[in-house]
């Protein structure tokens, strides 16, 4: 896959995951970096996140409600501006029509430059030994399919049009996908900002240390791609 130097000095930035903490996994030392250069950073978040847990005490109800404040406060420390939640069942998540139109009014309200969500072409990663949640794929899809053609095409959804949201046209859209990359973005100055928005989700994560390790390992590795100390990796489309 040829490799995409240009590099992007996006205005706004809409991330659109399945789940609280899927962004702060895959690209929020990306989203830190695209802050402090002045860019608005929003998140969609379309589950409602209600089984990501081992605690047999917890109820979803209150899953639900200590997944969406630790999303906050990770979006928070990236400095983003804002975070929309859907209700989408965990775990059940489907390419609907009703799903596309929800992602299309977010993008046609926020008028993004860049998306930024999963590939839905991974199913899995041999050489990680990890299967992509079924959530992840379902998200991936439906945000390109909302991107284009629905979220630019006024014909498509026209009760947007009269809630005031006009067609809008992202003109780029980076997919995280561990093992095929055609981009990376330089994070060696905002790695640590990662580390914290992920500390923020200890409903996720029993031991923090061996996650930043692995995941410091994986940027070690995108940095030697991209001839710096540590990068984040993408599939960059480039669509406007």
């Amino acid at each position: 896959m040829d490799f995409q130097s240009n590099s992007l000095t996006p205005k706004v930035v809409l991330g659109v995951a399945a789940h609280p903490d899927d962004l702060d996994f895959g690209a929020s030392a990306t989203l830190a970096k695209y802050a402090q250069a002045g860019a608005d950073i929003y998140y969609l978040i379309l589950t409602d996140g209600s089984k990501g847990s081992d605690d047999h005490q917890i109820t979803p109800e209150e899953l639900i409600k200590l997944r969406r404040e630790e999303q906050r406060a990770a979006l928070l420390a990236i400095r983003g501006k804002g975070v929309t939640f859907l209700n989408y069942p965990d775990s059940a998540l489907e390419v609907s029509i009703e799903l596309k139109r929800d992602i299309v009014r977010e993008i046609r309200l926020r008028k993004p430059d860049i998306v930024i969500t999963n590939d839905p072409t991974l199913i899995y990663s041999r050489s990680r030994g990890y299967i992509n949640h079924p959530d992840h794929r379902a998200a991936g899809l439906a945000t390109l399919d909302a991107i284009f053609p629905l979220a630019r095409d006024h014909l498509t959804f026209p009760e947007l049009l009269s809630e005031g949201l006009m067609p809008h046209k992202t003109k780029t859209v980076l997919l995280n996908n561990f093992d095929d990359q055609n981009y990376y973005e330089d994070v060696s100055n905002t790695l640590e900002l990662k580390w914290q928005a992920l500390q923020c989700h200890a409903s996720q994560i029993r031991d923090f240390a061996a996650v930043r390790e692995r995941f410091t390992h994986f940027a070690e590795l995108n940095g030697k791609k991209a001839g710096c100390k540590y990068a984040e990796g993408f599939i960059r489309l480039d669509v406007g």
